[in-house]
């Protein structure tokens, strides 16, 4: 069986893609695994929202009966917000969701490869996955930062998801050759929080500018790029607020000891209740924006 034939693509994805209009993909494990039911169909529907004003097509990825999605409709997302059980798909185990049929939501490492397979070169996220903190072993590291170390594709966020470890995140990406770019921004940013004060690669402050580093970076033969946009101001949570909120829940995990792919979404439903649900409110607020400073960005590589 062909590549060609297991991969589905929407009606408006296809027809963008055909015509070399500009097309920003959205993984989905946030639907299924990131947020709560309803603030999840919110925000994917908003994020797709944000896209298309910018005269930009929206590609939400996923896996449906096995077959990978690339413009999931908004019933299929429905059902990725609604049904238990969804599978949560990283780059190896695209092939298993395939061969089994199952329906699978997509994390950045999953999107960012079916994208990249298909001629989508910018995708949209809340944060990235990284290297883990203690007590979770040292090799405890995202799939997503080596998708993003072998793929010619941008990955624009609002960072690493702050229950990680930042330092070491960073070191990953700068030894694997990945350009860090802060949007208006010199420190790395933290997810929920405007700063990690960790220094970005360099500092961008207009798409124009995120553009001609990634052809420049993709002419020199380098891979991914990430391009890192704090979180809106007014959205971002207090530093000390999230130290404490997540000191309580790293706290939980070492005494339950969950692991692997069941952390970060346990570690994030924990903080979304120790801070009142001022986390899932950041969550929305920094997926949206991301996905417009996306859509920019990906107008200016078409031009």
């Amino acid at each position: 069986m062909s590549t060609s034939s297991v991969i589905k693509l929407g009606p408006p994805v296809a027809e963008a893609l055909q015509s070399q209009r500009p097309v920003v993909a959205l993984e989905s494990s946030l639907i299924a695994h990131g947020l709560p039911w309803p603030a999840n169909i919110e925000t994917a529907k908003l994020a797709e929202a944000a896209i298309r004003e910018e005269g930009v097509v929206p590609a939400t990825i996923g896996i449906v009966n096995g077959r990978p999605t690339l413009g999931i409709t908004e019933a299929e997302m429905e059902s990725l917000a609604h049904e238990s059980g969804v599978m949560k798909a990283s780059a190896r185990d695209i092939a298993v969701a395939v061969a089994f049929g199952k329906t699978a939501a997509t994390t950045v490492a999953a999107t960012m490869l079916l994208a990249y397979q298909n001629g989508i070169r910018v995708l949209a996220t809340g944060g990235i996955g990284g290297a883990h903190r203690e007590p979770a072993p040292l090799w405890d590291i995202s799939a997503d930062l080596f998708e993003i170390a072998r793929l010619q594709a941008a990955v624009v966020c609002a960072g690493a998801k702050s229950i990680l470890d930042i330092p070491r995140t960073l070191e990953i990406l700068e030894s694997h050759g990945v350009p860090v770019l802060g949007f208006r921004t010199s420190d790395f940013p933290g997810f929920y929080l405007t700063s990690t004060g960790h220094p970005v690669t360099a500092r961008i402050d207009e798409p124009s500018q995120a553009a001609a580093v990634l052809r420049a970076h993709w002419d020199l033969h380098g891979a991914g790029v990430l391009v890192a946009q704090p979180v809106p101001c007014e959205a971002a949570l207090d530093p000390n607020e999230f130290g404490q909120a997540l000191t309580r829940a790293e706290q939980e995990v070492a005494g339950k000891g969950v692991r692997g792919n069941e952390l970060t979404p346990y570690l994030l439903a924990r903080l979304a209740e120790f801070t009142q649900g001022k986390s899932l409110q950041s969550n929305q607020a920094l997926v949206v924006a991301n996905a417009r400073l996306a859509a920019r960005i990906a107008v200016c590589l078409a031009n």
